[in-house]
């Protein structure tokens, strides 16, 4: 897919996604929305890409949905009447992912599958989408500028992207419930407080910070094994009980011990830096079935 919202670029293994609107203060649009699809989907294939950094160009990160576009601003197709049924048995059926599903769960969703450690590096205003396509990123750093709004209320509708599932687990029910009631535009320092970002940066530095979090994630880390552990982490924390984490503890841990674990095991007696092989595009064969 060529992209036009987006911009992508890799560079020792960094891959920066910046939403590219600049003009617009990089509203949301259906089109970003199938280009972040494919970019993150296309991250997971990607070897050459170890972690994600997502930012904005200019001011903004996202200034939310683009509410000037004609007709549903959303995407959505007035005409149909959706059941529950619908998103069971039709979730991928054309006309549902068009013009029923929501625009930035798909996103979510796809960043959720990702196999790759995701940054968000909020250099402005993030908000409604903007501030919940950010929820199932891995880490949240915020440039002091920034400003987040969980801002739906003010417009009459719930909170999208699959964000009442990511932001209760990220900051706890009281405080999620408190900025979706409220919808107030939130600065760096209170998301800081609240617990939604890790830490608030000058300006300048946001790019360095993410990008150096980013290579301690990968430098010298298995990619299979980072990628098992943030697909574990993110998919037992759901569970109801903890024998889901053991079963799937059991084979991750019995299929890098025979890859890359072996590498890891025999660099630590030799007192030297690993060189691991695993790829995350070619995970455990266990991967597709437990991971869908």
């Amino acid at each position: 897919m060529a992209y036009e919202t987006i911009d992508w670029a890799v560079d020792e293994g960094i891959l920066t996604i910046t939403l590219a609107r600049p003009e617009h203060l990089n509203a949301f649009t259906v089109q970003m929305a199938d280009e972040l699809v494919d970019a993150f989907e296309r991250a997971s294939r990607d070897d050459q890409v170890r972690a994600v950094v997502v930012t904005g160009s200019g001011r903004a990160f996202c200034a939310g949905m683009d509410l000037t576009v004609e007709g549903n601003v959303f995407g959505l197709d007035e005409t149909l009447r959706p059941t529950m049924d619908d998103m069971t048995e039709r979730l991928d059926d054309p006309a549902v992912v068009r013009g029923v599903r929501d625009t930035g769960g798909r996103v979510s969703l796809a960043i959720f599958a990702c196999t790759k450690p995701v940054i968000a590096a909020i250099n402005g205003a993030a908000v409604g989408i903007g501030a919940t396509m950010t929820l199932p990123m891995d880490v949240r750093i915020a440039s002091e500028h920034a400003r987040i709004g969980f801002v739906f209320g003010r417009i009459g509708i719930t909170p999208e992207a699959c964000s009442t599932w990511f932001l209760p687990r990220l900051v706890g029910m009281s405080q999620a419930l408190e900025w979706l009631y409220t919808a107030d535009v939130l600065t760096a320092a209170e998301a800081h407080q609240g617990g939604l970002v890790r830490s608030v940066v000058p300006a300048d530095e946001l790019l360095p910070t993410a990008y150096a979090l980013a290579r301690r994630f990968v430098d010298q880390r298995s990619p299979v094994a980072v990628a098992m552990t943030r697909q574990m982490l993110y998919r037992n924390a759901g569970a109801t009980h903890p024998l889901a984490a053991h079963q799937v503890d059991s084979l991750s841990m019995f299929y890098t011990s025979i890859g890359d674990g072996k590498e890891g095991v025999q660099a630590f007696r030799e007192k030297r830096p690993p060189s691991f092989t695993g790829r995350a595009s070619e995970m455990p064969p266990f991967y597709d079935d437990w991971a869908t």
